[in-house]
């Protein structure tokens, strides 16, 4: 009774190992791995943020007299030269005196000539994009007349941790959330000081100058931008997945020769979100094999000891 009790867990024993045995075996076989292609490329490498377009400098027109708005010659959009005129205004005084001039029927002329007309004259070369005034309206001295902005740029603001990647002339690519389908080239020309925090995270505004303003590009609207960190173009690049890394001897590549598989050694420059770049170590058109699953069947140096038919966790055999 007692020998065939034997014989029966020496039986269950020796299944449940033909069993370990098949699953190891089976998962050699099923090897899972894709081939890449060392290939030349190029990588740029962004930081992205968020900005608004808003005039470079923005300078407000207020008239320097109350009285009374006679004639306007500039609308919203249009460009000025500096010392151009942009109104014509008239005093309270002036305008008291013409309007009973005015009421009796007497001749304007004469009284225009006495008395001259305010002229609102262009501080700066630029565009106007705000008229906050009409012919015939009444204004104070902190009324504002008209607003000029000498460029729109963009204002972008940037995460604390990122700011030190910035620096003044690197190239930015800007896209409008109202036209997502342009891209416009810009640079960045100014790195604020002083941070500001913007729903509790830590920023720093960063001008960005646009190569050039388009028509329907307005103060206010949205921007997305990449600020051009690295770039280089020409360059041996392979998929970031495919580069393994030994803590002793560095990066490595899986090379196919013809069926042979080779550990290659490399040294690596800039990354991106999907490539790395190749220094040296591996020369264009040689095929690099990616394994997905490795199931190789040994057990770690560190589970030697333990016992194998007790269920153990995930990474229990190395990759």
């Amino acid at each position: 009774m007692k020998k065939s009790k034997i014989n029966f867990i020496i039986l269950i024993a020796v299944i449940i190992l033909i069993i370990i045995l098949k699953i190891f075996t089976s998962d050699k076989k099923r090897e899972n791995f894709i081939i890449k292609e060392v290939k030349k490329g190029e990588i740029k490498v962004v930081i992205n943020v968020n900005g608004t377009v808003m005039p470079q400098n923005r300078l407000v027109i207020k008239p320097a007299v109350a009285g009374r708005v006679e004639k306007i010659l500039v609308k919203e959009g249009d460009f000025v030269k500096k010392g151009d005129i942009l109104l014509y205004m008239s005093s309270s005084d002036r305008a008291a005196i013409l309007d009973a001039a005015r009421a009796k029927g007497e001749d304007l002329k004469e009284w225009e000539e006495i008395y001259k007309p305010v002229l609102i004259i262009a501080p700066i070369s630029g565009q106007v994009i705000v008229k906050g005034v009409e012919p015939g309206q009444t204004v104070t001295q902190s009324d504002v007349l008209l607003v000029l902005s000498d460029r729109l740029i963009i204002k972008a603001q940037v995460d604390e941790t990122d700011i030190g990647k910035v620096k003044k002339g690197q190239k930015a690519i800007i896209v409008f959330d109202a036209y997502p389908g342009s891209k416009i080239d810009g640079v960045v020309d100014h790195i604020y000081y002083e941070s500001k925090v913007v729903n509790n995270v830590i920023i720093y505004e960063v001008d960005i100058l646009p190569s050039f303003v388009p028509d329907y590009l307005r103060s206010g609207m949205s921007a997305n931008v990449d600020i051009v960190k690295d770039y280089k173009k020409d360059i041996l690049i392979i998929s970031k997945n495919s580069i393994k890394n030994d803590r002793e001897t560095g990066e490595y590549l899986i090379i196919l020769n013809g069926k042979k598989r080779e550990k290659r050694y490399i040294k690596t420059g800039i990354s991106d979100n999907e490539n790395t770049e190749i220094v040296s170590g591996a020369n264009e058109g040689e095929k690099v094999l990616i394994i997905k699953q490795d199931f190789t069947g040994k057990i770690r140096k560190t589970d030697e000891t333990k016992n194998p038919f007790v269920p153990q966790r995930p990474g229990r055999f190395s990759k």
